[in-house]
């Protein structure tokens, strides 16, 4: 196979993926980034990764919530600008829960992710179980 053949497949991916940097960027991340473990769907495998589905939305309703989904290891790390991370949290929250999103839901801006993602979360579980007891049902 000729060299430039293997570089095929990146090249279309990346004008396809710039036909829309918004909705078709933040899925493609979403697929490199969060797939793996979250799922296609989002629901999560079990104890270890959380389902996304029906539930992301819902740390919008307590104190601290907002800023957890930035500050989890996997959103804070993930491999990703500040603009890509929020329009990715943004995608996730209106595909994976849109019927829990507040009424007064602001999307996530770049300025708000770097700043947040600056300090990521030690003790997510503990964090997670506070935030989730504090969840109205």
């Amino acid at each position: 196979m000729k060299p430039w053949l293997r570089l095929l497949p990146l090249v279309l991916l990346s004008f396809g993926a710039a036909a829309d940097p918004g909705t078709d960027r933040a899925e493609f991340n979403y697929f490199v980034h969060c797939r793996g473990c979250h799922g296609p769907d989002g629901s999560g495998s079990g104890d270890s990764v959380p389902s996304l589905k029906g539930e992301m939305a819902r740390f919008l309703h307590v104190t601290g919530g907002r800023e957890f989904l930035v500050q989890v290891p996997g959103s804070a790390n993930a491999a990703v600008g500040d603009q890509e991370l929020a329009q990715l949290l943004n995608w996730m929250l209106e595909k994976f829960s849109p019927e829990a999103l507040p009424d007064e839901f602001q999307p996530y801006s770049a300025k708000e992710v770097g700043r947040l993602r600056q300090e990521p979360l030690m003790e997510v579980n503990q964090l997670r179980a506070k935030l989730v007891a504090r969840m109205p049902e």
